[in-house]
C-alpha cells in the first residue's frame, strides 16, 4: 500500500475561483526542470470519498468536490498554503475501501 495526500474543496472553488490552471502549470514545468517524474493528479469528484473512512470528509466538503492527489506530502503542504481555503488529508490504497486512489465519480461527456 502507498499513502496518497490530497487537498480537496468544492470544484467551482477550486477550478473557478483560483488560478489553479497556472499553478499546476507552473509546478509541472518545475518538475520537468528537475527531471522529476509528476506525482500529483487532479481528480474531478474523487472516488476515494465513497470510503466508509472517508465519510466525515466527504460530509465536510461542498459537492461536487475536486482533489488534488499526490505521493507527495510537502507539494500538498505547499498547495495548502497557496490555497487556504481547503481541507487536506491523507489515506493509504489500494485497500479495501480505495481500490484506485485515482478514480473519479465523474461522467466522461
Amino acid at each position: 500500500m502507498k499513502t496518497y495526500y490530497y487537498v480537496l474543496a468544492s470544484q467551482r472553488f477550486l477550478l473557478e475561483e483560483e488560478p489553479l490552471e497556472e499553478v499546476l502549470k507552473e509546478r509541472t514545468r518545475h518538475y520537468h526542470e528537475q527531471e522529476k517524474e509528476i506525482d500529483f493528479w487532479l481528480v474531478k469528484q474523487p472516488a476515494f470519498l465513497e470510503a466508509p473512512q472517508m465519510a466525515q470528509v466527504k460530509q465536510a466538503c461542498p459537492q461536487p468536490a475536486v482533489a488534488i492527489i499526490s505521493t507527495n506530502p510537502q507539494f500538498i503542504t505547499w498547495l495548502k498554503l497557496r490555497l487556504e481555503f481547503v481541507k487536506t488529508g491523507e489515506f493509504q490504497a489500494p485497500s479495501e475501501g480505495i481500490v484506485d486512489p485515482l478514480a473519479s465519480l465523474a461522467s466522461v461527456a
